[in-house]
């Protein structure tokens, strides 16, 4: 039996998207993460500044997304969080909240897989479970990712 438990809402601040242009495989953007905080029952901190989103529009038009940045919960420890994930039909979509525009969330889909890695003890279940996110955005400078727990 699979089930998920919520363990953390990650509230992401994004500094000014980077356009590296056509590649190949697509288009590469790298958005720069500024800090936010996140907060859950068993952790809760910081966003370091430091971090970006590498992320990859393909020709069908989703976006491969592959981010890499630092949490520092509020007792001390850090820990570095990469997470990769899926966006079809983006396209449009991030047009429009990069403009500040409202848009449909009926046909949102923004799924992410977020790996860690710590050697604080406490935090040390992070290494070896299972993670998924749900990620939404929050106006053209930020995004919530909320974080599941596979169990």
């Amino acid at each position: 039996m699979i089930s998920a438990d919520h363990l953390m809402r990650l509230d992401v601040e994004l500094g000014p998207v980077l356009d590296i242009g056509p590649v190949p495989g697509g288009y590469r953007r790298i958005i720069p993460i500024t800090g936010g905080r996140f907060v859950g029952e068993r952790l809760r901190g910081t966003i370091l500044p430091g971090g970006a989103d590498w992320n990859l529009e393909r020709p069908d038009g989703t976006v491969y997304l592959w981010a890499r940045y630092t949490l520092q919960t509020d007792d001390g420890a850090l820990i570095m969080i990469t997470n990769d994930g899926l966006q079809p039909g983006a396209r449009d979509m991030m047009a429009q909240i990069l403009a500040g525009e409202e848009i449909d969330m009926t046909n949102w889909y923004a799924k992410t897989r977020p790996t860690f890695e710590v050697s604080h003890e406490k935090y040390a279940f992070l290494n070896n479970r299972i993670f998924v996110g749900n990620l939404t955005p929050q106006g053209p400078s930020a995004v919530a990712i909320d974080v599941f727990e596979i169990t």
